[in-house]
């Protein structure tokens, strides 16, 4: 199972002219999902987020009452995230592409040269040459077999070049629930935030409901990424181009 690496300041879904709205939108991450067994995968990609808008309708171009817009791609379908001020029930949306713009058109780009960076050194040296790095993180459940591959742009890196140690805090990715049943694989998928410094471990913050307390008592109740979790993870990082 090869998986090149995506150039993710170049990478890019897009939808048909000829569709109501030909959306183009930046990839941010890429999460592979691993049957297991036969080692089939299918890959699913986060696209960059936006704000709820009167597409096309003129002015006032945003909506008055708006709300975070992301979308994930996968081969069978959408799943749509909308994040208001407040929780609502429409949050998660799985629908399939011809509810929304069409048949996406990926335009996947390959960075040109990649160096992966086997330690901290290497890492640290990259960080502070400004060459862009790209992260994947491997996770698996025992109760099902199943495996994941999350691919994403490292955004925060902190180095140290007197220890060599390094940290990265970076999101949103795809974080999958491989445990779980669900009607659709795409289902699958959370919003999360991930920290890492090792090759061996990872951490997670998910989007998810969180209330707010007011005198001890639930005032309201939004989506915030919360409640970390640990796992067990094959880590790997790359550098994108040039000498360090």
């Amino acid at each position: 199972m090869s998986m090149k690496c995506l150039d993710y300041g170049a990478s890019l879904i897009c939808h048909p002219p000829e569709s109501f709205n030909a959306v183009r939108f930046a990839v941010e991450s890429r999460a592979r999902i691993i049957s297991p067994g036969t080692g089939e995968f299918r890959d699913y990609y986060q696209c960059a987020s936006c704000k709820s808008e009167n597409t096309f309708e003129g002015r006032p171009l945003f909506k008055a009452e708006n709300y975070d817009f992301l979308p994930v791609v996968g081969p069978e379908g959408l799943l749509i995230f909308r994040r208001h001020a407040y929780c609502t029930e429409h949050y998660r949306e799985s629908c399939g592409f011809k509810s929304a713009w069409g048949a996406p058109v990926m335009k996947l780009s390959a960075p040109g040269v990649v160096q992966p960076l086997p330690d901290g050194a290497n890492i640290v040296r990259a960080t502070l040459a400004g060459l862009p790095i790209v992260a994947r993180t491997e996770i698996a459940s025992e109760k099902t077999g199943m495996k994941a591959v999350i691919e994403y742009p490292v955004k925060t890196m902190n180095a140290n070049s007197e220890t060599n140690s390094w940290q990265i805090d970076t999101g949103p990715v795809l974080f999958p629930d491989l445990e779980s049943d669900y009607e659709r694989e795409i289902e699958r998928f959370s919003l999360a935030f991930i920290a890492l410094c090792d090759f061996e471990y990872a951490e997670f913050v998910t989007e998810q409901p969180v209330a707010i307390l007011k005198d001890g008592a639930e005032a309201a109740k939004v989506f915030h990424y919360s409640g970390p979790v640990g796992f067990s993870a094959k880590n790997e990082l790359f550098a994108l181009g040039g000498k360090f």
